[in-house]
């Protein structure tokens, strides 16, 4: 049986297992969450401890400081995930229900907008009118359509916002605690080549997962993440060599 002999079924049956297996859909907003995370605890860290080892060369301090900006940054970036995601959902409720009130208020004009935008997919004639007619029949599908293609808004799940708030959390103590590992074990001056030797690694692997899971080229990907990365935490150096503490005698 050659490639032009395949029944429906198998065709079917093939195009589920490619659609569900081999090609399946990422999950986005997880992907999304843990690279936000770690990424901005990775990157702000390496750049608080980068200024302290910079200005000190204590160990100790640069741990404590480590330490602390690495849960001090989990429980803020936690606190910013949860309350946009629930802010999202608030503004995606407060237009809803401006376009309820518009379809009762101005329903010629909301409907002209309707056959507006599907015109502008290429319908027109007895078929537009016919699309415009079905999507104004229900109030709940008129509003729908007006919020995805008019506003390019989507639901938000306000049950999301705990979950990404706990993704976002815990990828940033993971990325933060990255880049302060190397000073528990070798002396400051090679921690910090160490650090940011790491720490740029690091941020190249996280790119180039995301532009495979995503688009994009992975190298690419990979190599602007570190580069972006590195590059703002040596901010942190440099403000650290600038307001280096003067030796004790």
């Amino acid at each position: 049986m050659n490639e032009f002999d395949l029944t429906n079924s198998e065709i079917h049956s093939d195009e589920i297992d490619h659609h569900n297996r081999k090609d399946p859909h990422q999950q986005a907003s997880a992907l999304s969450d843990i690279i936000l995370g770690g990424q901005d605890g990775l990157v702000n860290v390496l750049g608080v401890i980068l200024g302290i080892a910079a200005a000190t060369g204590d160990a100790y301090i640069i741990l404590v400081a480590g330490l602390a900006a690495t849960f001090a940054e989990s429980v803020s970036m936690a606190a910013v995930a949860y309350t946009s995601t629930i802010a999202d959902a608030d503004y995606y409720e407060s237009e809803r229900e401006r376009e309820y009130r518009h379809i009762q208020e101005v329903p010629n004009l909301e409907r002209e907008e309707i056959r507006n935008i599907y015109a502008d997919k290429g319908f027109s004639g007895e078929l537009l009118e016919r699309i415009v007619d079905t999507v104004t029949a229900n109030s709940d599908v008129w509003v729908a359509v007006m919020m995805s293609e008019e506003l390019q808004l989507q639901p938000v799940d306000r049950r999301m916002a705990f979950r990404s708030a706990i993704i976002v959390g815990i990828a940033a103590i993971v990325g933060s605690l990255i880049p302060l590992m190397p000073f528990l074990f070798v002396p400051v001056s090679t921690g910090i080549l160490i650090s940011i030797g790491f720490s740029a690694l690091v941020l190249f692997i996280v790119g180039a997962v995301k532009a495979r899971m995503t688009v994009g080229h992975p190298g690419k990907s990979g190599l602007e993440m570190a580069v972006i990365g590195t590059v703002s935490a040596l901010v942190g150096y440099a403000v650290g060599t600038l307001l280096r503490l003067p030796a004790v005698p």
